[in-house]
């Protein structure tokens, strides 16, 4: 995809070059404009360096006309205007379309249906000033996305809302003004990373899922327009942009919050790595290591099984999605899991250097109850979300599921 970053004059304007490169990380093309006030908190150089595009700051520089018409050939080159950080200034060019930067004139040279996504970023009464206010409610009534800023200490060093949110949502923002929606409305649990089982007070029994697969799913689902509730055991990730999330460590934790909300939701996405057992009778205080003469050791005892309780009381139209994590004969166990379990789908792979827990990718292969399952190459875990979501409106589809 083909972005247009815009960086505009405020402090945040640092923290552009590493957007620009996140970005790219997300698989788009960039290119960069700036305000001239913009250039007193960002070098221009390091934008054309992480972008490897000139950055273009005035617009009648000569060397960037293509026969004078420069904007309208970035305007149509874009699939969507990133302006961030959006200044308080910037905000009231883009309220009443004043074409005096280089970011305005390629502004209103889009085409109709390109999405503009705007973050502003400024002092906190700045934000809540009545004029500012006023440009923002006037920018949604055009359909153009506002990513509001979050709360936090500002440059000022004041404390309110002003700060330019991070990358990563962002970036989820990008991606949501693109993405078409097509679960919008729907209601989506998903569940991700790993539970923690108490050994004593300081001990635990763990494993090393980092909730990346399962936070991916979230995310994209959210970009699709659903309502996505993440129930997410201990992980060091962000909330994805638009997602509602709740913490839990165990999985009895995790088994009350899920019968909380699944029996209401349109799809359920089991991509947690619970844990199967835990200590029968775990310890108050810190258990103290033995002289070695003596071998220690622990009762367990199996934790209630998550997935097959939803299978055995999901609604009629709910689909219910599970994962399986084998070392060896992978389809075979997953196969048996979907039928016993009552699942509608089951996402099956191995554990290895470039699939499954701690890896950047995974290699899946997808299992619908009376078809013949789908192999996919390995690939990042958010190309895998998405095949995953493919897989479920299909489903659906066929089903004639509408909601």
């Amino acid at each position: 995809m083909n972005v247009i970053l815009a960086v505009t004059g405020s402090v945040s304007a640092y923290k552009a070059p590493w957007l620009v490169r996140d970005l790219i990380r997300d698989g788009h093309s960039v290119r960069v404009l700036c305000t001239p006030s913009a250039t007193q908190f960002v070098a221009p150089l390091a934008l054309e360096a992480v972008s490897k595009h000139p950055v273009v700051i005035n617009q009648y520089d000569p060397t960037i006309q293509g026969g004078g018409s420069w904007h309208v050939q970035w305007a149509q080159w874009a699939h969507v205007l990133l302006v961030a950080p959006c200044s308080a200034t910037s905000l009231a060019r883009l309220s009443y379309g004043l074409s005096d930067t280089a970011m305005m004139t390629v502004a209103l040279s889009l085409p109709q249906g390109t999405p503009i996504v705007v973050a502003p970023a400024m002092d906190t009464d700045m934000w809540h000033h009545p004029a500012t206010q006023h440009n923002v409610a006037v920018l949604r009534q055009r359909g153009i996305h506002v990513v509001p800023p979050e709360a936090g200490e500002l440059a000022s060093g004041l404390v309110g809302a002003g700060r330019l949110p991070e990358n990563s949502v962002l970036c989820a923002a990008v991606r949501r003004a693109v993405t078409p929606p097509t679960l919008h409305g729907l209601r989506v649990v998903v569940s991700a990373g790993p539970t923690h089982e108490a050994i004593d007070d300081v001990r635990m029994i763990a494993n090393h899922s980092s909730g990346t697969m399962g936070y991916a799913i979230a995310a994209a689902a959210a970009l699709r327009g659903a309502h996505v509730t993440l129930i997410s055991g201990p992980t060091a990730l962000p909330t994805p942009f638009g997602v509602h999330r709740k913490d839990v460590i165990s999985a009895s934790d995790m088994g009350d919050a899920m019968s909380a909300v699944a029996a209401r939701a349109d799809i359920v996405v089991m991509a947690a790595a619970v844990a199967d057992f835990r200590v029968a009778r775990p310890l108050s205080g810190k258990m103290k290591k033995s002289d070695g003469t003596v071998p220690m050791s622990l009762e367990l005892e199996q934790t209630t099984d998550i997935l097959a309780t939803l299978g055995q009381t999901k609604p009629e139209q709910q689909t219910l999605v599970g994962f399986a994590l084998e070392a060896s004969d992978v389809l075979h166990y997953a196969a048996a899991k979907l039928e016993r379990k009552n699942l509608d789908m089951i996402v099956a792979n191995s554990p290895g250097p470039n699939s499954g827990f701690g890896a950047a990718t995974n290699t899946i292969s997808i299992l619908v109850r009376g078809e013949e399952p789908t192999h996919y190459p390995t690939m990042t875990k958010h190309a895998c979300a998405e095949a995953i979501l493919d897989s479920i409106e299909a489903l659906r589809a066929r089903r004639g599921d509408n909601r």
